[in-house]
């Protein structure tokens, strides 16, 4: 293909981004125009609340291929890159953070490689990540192992949202329906020819990190409870085993009492066999609650987001795709 025969899309998801994108553009745009003269820059405002609206509309003003979907609240970000990629027109699409810690300067090498060597994905893996603390790159490099352990779609290691992928990877990522989206398992369910591209992450520009402890504990088990139906599996054979060292300990307490009589066993001994038996019930139940959970969320079928503004009025709608 020629540099104007085909089309190079960039998502990038905003909440509260106002001090960034003059920034982002600044640096990005240099990069795709050496790829290519035909691209655009999609920006997913995920509710924001300060000035981020007022600056991707005089933005879209100003260069029509910087175009925005404006969502009604904040669905969150797998929901943001979902609506980018169903709006994106692009025969390639690249997500990125606006704070600039995915360099632009892998988008050429994501370019070639996607089109002289044929990969449908392309995707950065952080070699550092030196403003992560200690535990945090630990509880991420332990994610990253226990995933691959239950799944049978493994995620590589430290590569996050940022990468390319072909226009019919894209189209596989659209068609699958969940409400509940992991997208870097979705990424790797959907398949094709992938490659990695070691980077170093640099600091981010403006702002500050949107995800928190929590927020990240929650994303870890949506994968996990997504991709894996292991850890309902498991309690089967907990069950099982509990269930065989009970009816062995119960066999020891009847021969006892026949040969040797016995006497009534303490209230310590009685109350651990109790809270311990308590205990790996709730667990159980808990992990069958969140299954459930996201049945009862499928179920409903509700639109992953609600558009209130967009730069095109044929965008301007609610979708679940």
């Amino acid at each position: 293909m020629s540099n104007e025969s085909w089309r190079l899309s960039i998502i990038v998801p905003v909440l509260n981004e106002q001090d960034s994108l003059q920034a982002f553009i600044a640096q990005v745009v240099p990069h795709l125009a050496s790829c290519t003269q035909s691209y655009e820059i999609l920006f997913i405002d995920d509710g924001s609340i300060d000035g981020t609206l007022a600056q991707l509309q005089a933005l879209n003003q100003q260069d029509a291929r910087i175009r925005y979907v404006s969502f009604s609240r904040n669905f969150g970000k797998e929901a943001a890159l979902t609506a980018g990629l169903s709006h994106a027109r692009g025969d390639a699409v690249i997500p990125m953070d606006v704070d600039l810690q995915d360099p632009p300067e892998l988008i050429p090498e994501f370019v070639r490689l996607w089109r002289e060597e044929g990969y449908d994905m392309v995707y950065g893996v952080r070699a550092s990540r030196p403003e992560d603390s200690a535990a945090k790159r630990a509880t991420a490099k332990g994610f990253y192992r226990l995933f691959n352990r239950i799944t049978h779609s493994p995620i590589p290691g430290n590569a996050g949202d940022y990468r390319l992928m072909s226009r019919r990877v894209v189209n596989v990522l659209l068609e699958l329906p969940e409400r509940n989206r992991f997208m870097k398992g979705l990424y790797a369910w959907a398949g094709f020819k992938a490659k990695g591209v070691p980077y170093q992450r640099p600091s981010r520009h403006a702002g500050e990190s949107k995800f928190s402890f929590w927020k990240l504990w929650n994303f870890a088990l949506d994968g996990l409870v997504g991709f894996s139906s292991i850890p309902l599996r498991v309690w089967s054979y907990i069950g099982a085993g509990v269930a065989v060292i009970a009816f062995v300990y119960m066999l020891i307490l009847i021969a006892s009492v026949l040969l040797g009589g016995r006497d009534v066993p303490g209230y310590a001994s009685l109350m651990s066999v109790v809270l311990f038996f308590g205990g790996m019930q709730l667990l159980s139940i808990g992990i069958l609650g969140e299954y459930i959970a996201r049945l009862f969320i499928e179920v409903k079928g509700r639109p992953l987001y609600v558009v209130q503004e967009a730069s095109e009025p044929e965008m301007d709608k609610a979708s679940s795709e």
